[in-house]
């Protein structure tokens, strides 16, 4: 035994005989270490099988414990030692009560006063049943389990049937959110059940608190008491302390940049108040914080305050509250066959109770076999609110310590096998398109009534790319009546482990594959949520109704590394003829002179984003190197003029940039200016080809199209007189400035043209399909090789480039394939 009151603080170091594993604040530090790296390195394990963070937090917590390392005595005395569990506990709960205030604040009630009658009775069905079954399965677990009978039968029925019928709200939007099931009809009710069930689980929590502390009084009063005590602090916090959270938050509107220090310490403190207040009560402290979050109006301020909290509480203190029950679970405690068929028991009783119950009113509410199944399904989805009602139970004495362990493992098993579950019995249709406008020069006429209209999606990262996306559309948009233009706006957001990715989500309500608002303002009824804040849905509505290009905006919330299934999908869905990505780079002007560039990233994850749209979609594709494009640019203003310079060598990409100048210069406030580049005629005749180089890095070396062409080089150069010739017919009248370069530098001539400032923006082909001019090119080394070399040459950091580029990329099936090349001495093969 140690006496708790000789635990010192630090230690004085190893040279004067100290061991750090003897003091509490150095062993806190190495057991928050281990719990951390542990559980990462699961999550990292688990990724491939789509799992939530929270089985791996529950796996390590296990490992941790004596079901695992912990039967290594000296490790485990040494590591964490009866004496540290209090402190370790101690620091969890901060962690938690924290934790419990972001939940407050993700949940939006609101959200579940709009919730339809459907949703609210699935999530009814979904509650009751499994607290009806837990009545049977806790009679079983006290005749079978001997230490359970000290407990009265209320208090454990009420814990167990808490625990049996609770659905873990943010675990279950982030396992939609993986699967692209958010805004289907299975996703939106059961994330609407899922709210209102998280509200009657914490109600239901309360009460069995509640019961469980009247365990140790004689008077039955006692528990009416603490109840009562409970109803008047809410009534306390939502009559009073919600509208003084109103008024900090529209002190902190978004007009200010930062939120001022003492609003942040008040909030701090009003957590920490609320979590004693309710602990004094009687009830336990998460509940005060959980309410606390309750009262803070959802929009700017409680985004920034979740930005400000959510890395430090979910990154480093709650895995904390996850090891601390792990060290609490202990699987050798079920023992035997009768012991593992109570286990079986628990978890087909959870399973069968939230599934039935949830396909009997799903099939009555008139939803299809298949999805009422699913939902089922994702209703038993558990999580962190499970293991803090277990912990309760356990630490309340409600629950043994075989008890404990069979309900963490149901709790485990049940969420693992949601993802692959759902994913075996549900696959939404997508919808399959005809092949239609997939690019603007098309090699055929269509004959649907959507022929002469141009249909671009338009993806940002934020306000900042909005005004270059509104000068590049405008700039295409044909003046001809019969050239219609309709738009498709999609706001790019990073889906994460983040408490604000599920708020952001119930304020977009557009993630899985996005929906589209139709026929209605954005200021009044679209889902972005706080849609007069949102300014970059405003800001196209605005340039919608004033060029009177029709406009649906949506946000797609992903995670990057399938983002890009998003913006495909929406591509091939609505038939767009070209989608426009941002690069991942963009310069502003700044410095002392206002007149330097800046540049400004985010991040190497959004280019990997933008070349697997590249790769994948089913149009064209713009990618569009922003230097300021969208300064001064406005087209009702007389005599603005844009400059455009289209820069043509040969091959698809190219042609299709030509039918883009042909679109652009309809437009009487945009200057075109097409440059077509040629050799001279000594190298003319000195055909340069290229063979397949696939152990080359992608990253540093330009990929051609592996094709195996109908058409010979001959053919491509035929094809680009062709197109060439039509369209200097087109515009003979000079409206077009069309000039011919020979050159034997083609990169320096085109750097020239960069950095000459005449142009505000320059169009190249990416040239997949290359030219024998871009084919010299091929074994460059690249800074940014899915812009081909032109584009990569025009978007260099360094060459002091001050227009804006725009690259282009036909949408060609037979181009979908392309690796690296070498120059080919022999001439023995063409890619």
């Amino acid at each position: 035994m140690v006496n708790i009151t000789s635990i010192k603080t630090s230690s004085n170091g190893i040279w004067q005989g100290d061991s750090p594993l003897d003091y509490a604040f150095p062993l806190l530090i190495l057991q928050t270490i281990l719990v951390v790296v542990l559980t990462r390195f699961i999550a990292f394990l688990l990724k491939p099988l789509r799992q939530p963070k929270v089985i791996a937090e529950i796996l390590g917590g296990i490992l941790l414990g004596p079901s695992a390392f912990g039967r290594n005595k000296q490790y485990f005395n040494n590591v964490f030692p009866t004496w540290s569990i209090p402190i370790l506990e101690s620091v969890a709960s901060i962690g938690l009560l924290f934790f419990l205030f972001l939940v407050g604040l993700e949940l939006d009630l609101s959200s579940i006063r709009r919730t339809g009658r459907h949703a609210i009775a699935i999530a009814a069905a979904g509650i009751s049943l499994p607290f009806l079954s837990a009545i049977g399965v806790a009679s079983i677990l006290r005749s079978s389990i001997s230490a359970t009978h000290k407990v009265g039968f209320g208090q454990f029925v009420v814990f167990m049937g808490v625990a049996l019928s609770i659905t873990a709200f943010p675990v279950l939007a982030r396992i939609l959110a993986e699967l692209k099931l958010l805004t289907t009809r299975v996703g939106e009710t059961a994330m609407a059940a899922a709210a209102f069930n998280d509200v009657v689980a914490w109600i239901l929590l309360a009460l069995a608190v509640a019961l469980a502390g009247s365990g140790t009084h004689e008077s039955p009063l006692v528990s009416l008491w603490v109840l009562l005590s409970g109803v008047a602090f809410v009534l306390f916090m939502m009559v009073v302390v919600r509208p003084l959270m109103s008024r900090v938050a529209r002190r902190c509107s978004p007009e200010h940049d930062t939120i001022h220090e003492p609003y942040i310490c008040l909030v701090l403190v009003g957590v920490m108040a609320s979590g004693f207040v309710t602990d004094f009560i009687g009830i336990h402290s998460i509940f005060g914080a959980f309410i606390f979050g309750l009262t803070i109006p959802k929009g700017e301020f409680a985004d920034r305050l979740m930005e400000r909290i959510e890395d430090f509480v979910s990154g480093l203190l709650l895995p904390l509250y996850f090891a601390s029950s792990g060290l609490k679970t202990d699987v050798a405690k079920i023992r035997g066959a009768e012991a593992w068929g109570l286990l079986a028991l628990v978890i087909s009783t959870a399973c069968a109770g939230k599934v039935i119950g949830t396909f009997v009113v799903a099939m009555m509410c008139r939803i299809p076999a298949r999805e009422s199944i699913t939902l089922g399904v994702l209703m038993n989805t558990k999580g962190l609110v499970e293991l803090i009602v277990l912990n309760i139970g356990k630490e309340k004495k409600v629950l043994n310590d075989e008890v404990f362990a069979i309900m963490v493992l149901m709790a485990l098993f049940t969420t693992f096998i949601t993802t692959p579950t759902v994913m075996a019995i549900y696959k939404p249709a997508r919808s399959n398109s005809a092949q239609t406008h997939r690019r603007l020069q098309s090699s055929s006429p269509t004959s649907d009534n959507t022929k002469d209209e141009l249909r671009i999606l338009a993806c940002l990262h934020g306000p900042g790319n909005v005004p270059s996306l509104i000068n590049l559309i405008e700039s295409a948009r044909s003046t001809n009546k019969l050239g219609r233009v309709k738009l498709y706006i999609m706001h790019l957001m990073e889906l994460s482990e983040r408490s604000s990715s599920i708020a952001m989500f119930q304020r977009a309500r557009q993630n899985g594959f996005p929906s589209f608002v139709v026929g209605r303002r954005i200021g009044r009824t679209s889902n972005l949520g706080n849609d007069l804040r949102d300014r970059v849905a405003v800001s196209f509505q605005a340039y919608g109704q004033l060029a009177r290009v029709s406009v649906r905006p949506t946000t797609a919330v992903s995670p990057l590394s399938n983002m890009h299934v998003d913006i495909c999908h929406v591509a091939e869905d609505k038939r767009v003829t070209m989608i426009i990505l941002p690069f991942h780079k963009q310069w502003r002007k700044g410095g002392e002179s206002g007149d330097d560039l800046e540049e400004e990233n985010v991040g190497h994850a959004w280019r990997g984003v933008n070349q697997r749209v590249m790769k994948e979609a089913p149009c064209s594709v713009g990618l569009l190197v922003d230097r300021g494009y969208g300064s001064g640019f406005q087209s009702q203003t007389p005599g603005s003029t844009q400059r455009v310079c289209f820069l043509f060598f040969g091959g698809p990409d190219d042609r299709e940039a030509l039918e883009l100048a042909s679109r652009m210069a309809e437009h009487p406030a945009v200057k075109v200016n097409v440059v077509r580049f040629v050799r001279k005629e000594e190298l003319e005749r000195n055909d340069i080809q290229l063979r397949p180089a696939p152990n080359k890095c992608r990253e540093k070396s330009y990929s051609f199209s592996t094709a195996t062409m109908n058409r010979d080089p001959q053919k491509e150069k035929e094809l680009d007189e062709e197109t060439i010739s039509e369209f200097q017919k087109k515009w003979e009248d000079g409206t077009i400035d069309y000039k011919q370069k020979t050159s034997s530098n083609i990169i320096e001539q085109v750097l020239t043209i960069g950095r000459s400032g005449e142009h505000d923006l320059i169009v190249v082909g990416k040239g997949r399909f290359p030219s024998t001019m871009v084919a010299e090119l091929a074994e460059r080394q690249a800074e940014h090789a899915e812009l081909g070399p032109i584009g990569d040459a025009l978007a260099s950091s360094n060459r002091r480039i001050v227009s804006s580029v725009l690259v282009i990329q036909q949408h060609d099936i037979a181009h979908v394939d392309d690796v690296p090349v070498s120059k080919n001495e022999n001439n023995s093969s063409e890619v």
